[in-house]
């Protein structure tokens, strides 16, 4: 697919990156998975790169530190299986829970900004309600947020998704995925989910949300895909699954 978006290599763009990742607490590992005949892994290196640069330095190591990992190197591709990543380019962060399906450019960077900065901080910014239920999921809820570059929303959606992967893996109770999927990049996805209009936010395969939910309501909706009981929620809600 072809780019639709600049990505922003600008001193000021750099600048405004050191000031914000300047409230880092703990460091953070950021995995970058990349391949062959990959159009936008480039710059998925480049712009996650920057971000290692303007990260603060403490006891003379940067607080993030980006790892990267190429399909084409045998010895890279049991990270590829351990944080089952099957798509390029993709972005990970705590051990695959959380990752960026697709380039995380244009308005998704502040999401991306926001949840490095959660996770160094330790601190979801989830209600502690949220965080018991997260606590309590018995099966795998898998968030698919489809994005685009020039969503302006996005970025909250996503977000969100993020954090509710991050506070169940801090709990001790990975059972969240959390992945955000550039639809340019990854048509088949977005035609899959017949998305017309971004954010769209899929739960274990199902549209559950377009645009992007409240926090309360989200959980609920996370911990119905855990029960299997999501189809049931959204007919409930909305009268007719295929009306969202």
């Amino acid at each position: 697919m072809p780019y639709y978006y600049e990505l922003d290599t600008s001193e000021e763009f750099k600048e405004e990156l050191r000031e914000t990742l300047l409230d880092m607490v703990d460091p953070v590992t950021v995995d970058v998975f990349v391949g062959p005949n990959c159009e936008t892994c480039d710059d998925t290196i480049q712009l996650l790169k920057m971000f290692e640069d303007a990260s603060p330095v403490r006891d003379g190591k940067r607080l993030l530190t980006v790892r990267i990992f190429d399909k084409s190197i045998e010895k890279h591709r049991k990270y590829f299986e351990e944080q089952r990543v099957e798509r390029v380019p993709t972005v990970t962060l705590i051990g695959g829970y959380i990752r960026y399906t697709g380039i995380p450019a244009g308005e998704e960077i502040k999401g991306l900004v926001e949840t490095i900065l959660r996770i160094s901080e330790g601190d979801s910014g989830l209600e502690d309600e949220t965080g018991i239920i997260l606590e309590g999921l018995k099966n795998q809820v898998h968030i698919e947020v489809i994005v685009t570059p020039s969503c302006p929303y996005c970025p909250y959606a996503a977000l969100l998704a993020n954090m509710m992967a991050y506070e169940a893996y801090k709990r001790g109770n990975p059972k969240v995925i959390a992945d955000t999927v550039e639809a340019y990049e990854n048509p088949d996805i977005a035609d899959r989910y017949g998305v017309t209009s971004v954010p769209t936010i899929a739960l274990n395969g199902k549209v559950a949300f377009i645009g992007v939910p409240v926090e309360e309501d989200f959980i609920h909706y996370i911990k119905a895909a855990s029960e299997g009981r999501l189809e049931e929620i959204i007919l409930r809600d909305y009268g007719d699954a295929t009306g969202l």
